[in-house]
């Protein structure tokens, strides 16, 4: 489990070590470098700084980053199931290929059980981990300023058009209209609980979601009808107030946030997102509560739907917020992550 590791300066002092009695529990992403590597790898050890630590490979590649070619971290689990290794060397082969069941199973593999072995080895499928390269590397090319058709070639797409489709798909915008020099940003921020996208202007965060919601190509779609298009990928000084408040969250440090937040919501939907705000870390409200302390005892639906609205995940802790009976009820994160967020939260009580 993610949070069973040891703290931090623990997992460097091993890294430097090359301890191996973490092979397979621990990996390091390296942040000047956007790699990760078991513990043991052969290669320079990075700074301190520049580390991060997971449990498994599966966070590693949702925080955005790629497997070294030194250690080979995907190594030991294609040693042992050749399926496995089959597709890790076709994907190393052919990272640009639009990856489907039906390329499983014409290469002699069952899709269901790939889909099985993939997700006891890393915790994600094939598929999952084919598409985490290609919006990575798409993503990556943007940010560093590249035309649309740089990202397009370094994602391996087959024209700047599917680039753009599978863009508009996954962020809700195409990338040409992502304009350098816009009012609002977007741009990366890796978490414990993987890879986040920030929208900022220069003072306020308006979308905080990660990478994988459901929900946010919608999200972006009106927000950038709202501006009128003024829309980039970038990053402001906010971004970088966001960065620290979330890993003084996650390192344990401190629970909480007094960035400026722009939202976006009816008047009663914005009642519920500040009402959330009051709910301290280490502690959960339901829904009737909610309704109640607004004085709306009998919009109790009203408030599950303000809730799944909202567009800043963790900072507006919709994650607190769980069924009358104790269960966690829906998370446009995903249960998983909402599970682990309260369990974070629980050292802050």
């Amino acid at each position: 489990m993610l949070f069973t590791l040891p703290d931090q300066d623990k997992l460097y002092d091993a890294l430097l070590a090359r301890d191996a009695s973490y092979e397979g529990r621990a990996y390091v992403g390296v942040t000047s470098t956007g790699i990760f590597c078991r513990l043991t790898c052969p290669a320079r050890k990075p700074k301190r700084e520049n580390c991060r630590f997971f449990a498994s490979v599966a966070e590693c590649m949702a925080d955005g980053f790629r497997a070294c070619k030194r250690c080979h971290p995907l190594q030991p689990a294609a040693e042992a199931d050749p399926s496995v290794k089959k597709l890790l060397d076709a994907l190393e082969d052919d990272p640009s290929r639009r990856w489907g069941e039906d390329d499983v199973a014409r290469m002699g593999l069952d899709p269901s059980t790939v889909r099985r072995s993939f997700r006891r080895h890393f915790g994600m499928t094939f598929l999952e981990m084919a598409r985490q390269e290609r919006l990575r590397h798409g993503f990556q090319a943007l940010a560093d300023g590249g035309r649309v058709i740089d990202a397009q070639i370094d994602a391996g797409f087959e024209s700047p058009e599917a680039f753009r489709s599978a863009f508009a798909r996954i962020l809700g915008l195409p990338p040409a209209q992502l304009r350098k020099g816009s009012l609002l940003r977007a741009d990366w921020i890796r978490t414990p609980l993987g890879a986040m996208i920030a929208i900022c202007d220069a003072k306020n965060l308006h979308i905080l979601e990660f990478a994988d919601r459901k929900a946010l190509p919608a999200e972006l779609k009106k927000l950038h009808a709202a501006c009128r298009g003024d829309i980039g990928i970038g990053r402001f000084a906010t971004h970088d107030l966001v960065e620290r408040q979330l890993e003084s969250f996650f390192a344990g440090k401190s629970a909480s946030f007094d960035l400026p937040l722009a939202m976006h919501g009816s008047p009663f939907t914005q009642d519920v997102w500040r009402e959330l705000q009051k709910i301290e870390a280490g502690e959960t409200r339901s829904y009737s509560e909610i309704a109640q302390a607004i004085d709306k005892p009998l919009a109790v639906r009203a408030v599950a739907r303000a809730n799944g609205a909202n567009q800043i995940a963790i900072i507006i802790p919709c994650h607190r917020v769980i069924g009358a009976d104790g269960s966690l009820t829906g998370y446009g994160g995903g249960l998983w992550r909402k599970q682990k967020l309260i369990e974070i939260e629980a050292q802050y009580r």
